[in-house]
């Protein structure tokens, strides 16, 4: 699988405006193994994206995690967007402690794409998770994010 990782920002920050106003920026969009896609983020430690306790604002952190998510999905099924929409069923984020400068998230597909295809393929709509870690750019993970996807048939 070839990945044109500037196409799928340059894709994702056009139809998502919300994620160029945050200024989050693409760090990488790969192949993994077994056919998998990894993504990763960037949120920049701004003032303006502060909460209480000095760290980012849970919304941004959020925001962060469903663009990468995104990422992936566009990645890993831009093949059929002719004929399939990409929406998020459902998300759960688990804040586990304070992430002070600059974050990443870093996304990776749950199920294979062929899988999810074939049951495109077969008239269903096919839900998939990606999930997502953020952290600091030391390393230090301060959040999860589970986000469900699914490819919805143009009818």
């Amino acid at each position: 699988m070839s990945i044109d990782s500037r196409q799928v920002a340059a894709g994702l920050l056009e139809a998502v405006p919300f994620a160029r106003t945050l200024g989050i920026e693409f760090v990488e969009v790969a192949p993994e193994a077994a056919g998998g896609v990894r993504a990763v983020v960037r949120l920049p430690d701004v003032p303006e994206h502060h909460n209480h306790v000095g760290g980012p604002h849970a919304g941004a952190m959020f925001t962060l995690g469903e663009t990468a998510s995104g990422a992936v999905v566009l990645a890993a099924f831009g093949q059929v967007l002719d004929r399939a929409v990409p929406l998020a069923v459902t998300a759960t984020i688990r804040y586990q402690k304070v992430a002070l400068g600059p974050v990443l998230a870093t996304a990776r597909l749950g199920r294979t794409p062929a899988e999810v295809v074939a049951e495109l393929d077969a008239g269903q709509r096919p839900e998939f998770p990606v999930e997502v870690e953020i952290g600091t750019e030391d390393g230090t993970v301060t959040s999860g994010l589970t986000v469900i996807w699914t490819l919805r048939p143009n009818r």
